[in-house]
């Protein structure tokens, strides 16, 4: 095997080319690629006084990515305190041990063990135990700063979407089940399905308003997610995931909904009535449909 290891949240940019060096190297080699991840996150485990980190990517999700850029086995490693006390060395005989390695990626800042050794301890002691190393380089952003699991979640919270997207190399998504809301939005003519998260440590976008790709039904359709406590209607409501899908009215409740973020239309606000709020959400509409129309999906024309 051919292998790389580390949580991979996200699947972004940076590890997409640690994972096109896997699978060459894997291929010039007459070997087969493996990635070895974790789960839950360490932080999660070892940190309990901490809020727990929200997730860009489910281990579905992260299952799914990395099969998808080609990697041929992808382990999960139950990650534990006593799991946690394995030093680099340790780690390293167990990855040639289990699962036959002979070859490992490392990032330019691949941390691993008990003992916290960094890339270049890591490599040398790779090398030491028999092990090839091959190396990868640090992706920039378009800020000339290392793009970082931790540097989307910043985006996302921010409601950057499109901003995440870039260091992602795809959009950001929801997955859950629709679930019965106040059916508010049905009486000022903008009815919502209300998504309750699969994996709750998933992270929601910053309060406001996006326009959204929707997939339900087998169907993919577009629309405007809503995400926050409605003040509108009151002080202390629950934060919801309130999506508004274009040109469609049937029930889906109890349904899979996934909702794709294009792009931060406004922030959320309070308005004084409810006809001031159907004015806005018929703007905000507007709005999603120019951006629709200006960038329709490869292969479509115009939708609306």
């Amino acid at each position: 095997m051919v292998v790389a290891t580390g949580f991979f949240d996200g699947v972004h940019v940076g590890h997409r080319l640690v994972i096109q060096q896997l699978t060459e190297a894997a291929a010039v080699r007459g070997d087969e690629s493996m990635v070895v991840t974790f789960w839950p996150h360490p932080r999660n485990v070892l940190q309990k006084e901490a809020r727990s980190l929200r997730l860009l990517t489910t281990l579905a999700e992260k299952k799914d990515i990395l099969h998808g850029l080609g990697v041929d086995h992808v382990e999960v490693l139950q990650f534990t305190k006593d799991f946690s006390s394995l030093t680099t060395e340790d780690y390293l005989r167990l990855l040639m041990e289990k699962y036959s390695a002979r070859t490992i990626l490392l990032g330019y800042d691949n941390r691993m063990g008990s003992d916290a050794k960094g890339a270049d301890e890591v490599a040398r002691t790779a090398e030491m135990l028999g092990l090839e190393v091959i190396r990868t380089d640090m992706v920039p952003s378009e800020k000339g700063y290392a793009v970082s699991s931790t540097k989307i979640r910043e985006r996302i919270e921010e409601g950057d979407v499109a901003g995440a997207s870039s260091m992602l190399g795809y959009e950001y998504q929801l997955h859950g089940v629709v679930v019965a809301g106040n059916r508010l939005g049905r009486t000022i003519g903008f009815p919502t399905a209300n998504m309750q998260l699969y994996e709750p440590l998933k992270l929601v976008p910053g309060n406001g308003v996006y326009f959204v790709k929707v997939e339900a039904l087998d169907r993919k359709l577009y629309g405007m997610c809503n995400i926050g406590c409605r003040p509108t209607v009151g002080a202390g409501n629950a934060r919801t995931i309130e999506t508004n899908i274009f040109d469609f009215d049937e029930d889906i409740y109890g349904l899979d909904l996934t909702v794709t973020f294009v792009a931060r239309i406004r922030e959320e606000v309070r308005f004084d009535s409810l006809e001031d709020l159907k004015m806005q959400l018929e703007k905000d509409r507007d709005e999603c449909l120019t951006i629709l129309n200006c960038h329709p999906e490869p292969g479509e024309g115009t939708k609306y």
